[in-house]
């Protein structure tokens, strides 16, 4: 495979933050925070967050950051996939509400503002496109730190995407659940324009790709077509999960709250 292996200090950086502050928050702030008379977090939040941050190491470590960065665009849509899609949404169901609330307090008025759907829903987009034209994905190739704040700046804006979805604390809670999923709809919709221009072009988009040695024999147009598959049907998939998650999560809790028949006996 050729690609050699170096330690990306900055991710590991961010994973172990990441457990750190989880880990601290449980354990130091719980008995401040936390609800009474319940354990301070699930095993299945704990699952969810740990899940986050490896797919957030593997995603944005070698093999594949490198070999996205050396090789294979498909490499590096998968790692888009993984910082945009994946993480965000485990990391923030992973995170108890009491624990998330703790670490946000002082900027609530803040997150009130920033995490309003229409608001996340133009800037993750932007970004998102923004750093899918073939200057710009240049550019991240070529300049590490730019490569850094351009996947900082997506991880971010993901995490604000999936926010009015996962609703992490009350206060910023803004869509009942038809909203959610007409949110999420709208997002599966939006990727596909830049998707359609990789699948569907007949010449390199990312001149770049083209100077690389190849890897497993696939050519520069069909590793541009994979990738553009993998943006439209990977993330269409994820993001329609999500919506029949908002669908049967609702339908489930409307069916216990709905009242129950009163049986009254003939006699």
């Amino acid at each position: 495979m050729n690609i050699s292996f170096h330690p990306h200090l900055d991710v590991f950086g961010i994973a172990i933050a990441l457990v750190f502050a989880y880990e601290y928050g449980i354990r130091r702030l719980a008995g401040r925070y936390a609800p009474a008379g319940v354990a301070p977090v699930k095993t299945w939040q704990r699952v969810a967050f740990y899940s986050g941050v490896v797919f957030l190491v593997v995603g944005s470590t070698w093999p594949v950051h490198d070999i996205g960065e050396q090789r294979l665009f498909m490499f590096h849509m998968v790692e888009h996939l993984l910082l945009t899609l994946v993480v965000p949404p485990l990391l923030l169901a992973g995170t108890p509400t009491w624990l998330m609330h703790a670490y946000v307090e002082p900027i609530i008025p803040l997150l009130k503002v920033i995490t309003r759907p229409i608001f996340t829903l133009v800037f993750f987009n932007t970004w998102l496109a923004f750093i899918h034209v073939p200057a710009v994905v240049d550019l991240m190739l070529r300049n590490d730190l730019f490569h850094f704040f351009a996947h900082a700046v997506l991880f971010v804006s993901a995490i604000l995407m999936w926010w009015p979805v996962m609703d992490p604390i009350p206060e910023t809670k803004s869509l009942a659940p038809f909203g959610k999923m007409g949110y999420l709809f709208l997002q599966s919709l939006v990727p596909t324009i830049p998707a359609s221009f990789m699948t569907l072009g007949e010449t390199p988009l990312y001149e770049i790709y083209t100077t690389f040695p190849r890897l497993w024999g696939i050519s520069v147009m069909n590793d541009q077509i994979v990738a553009g598959l993998i943006m439209k049907i990977g993330g269409g998939l994820i993001l329609w999960t999500a919506i029949a998650w908002v669908f049967f999560s609702w339908y489930d809790r409307e069916q216990r709250l709905e009242p129950k028949p009163i049986l009254v006996s003939s006699k």
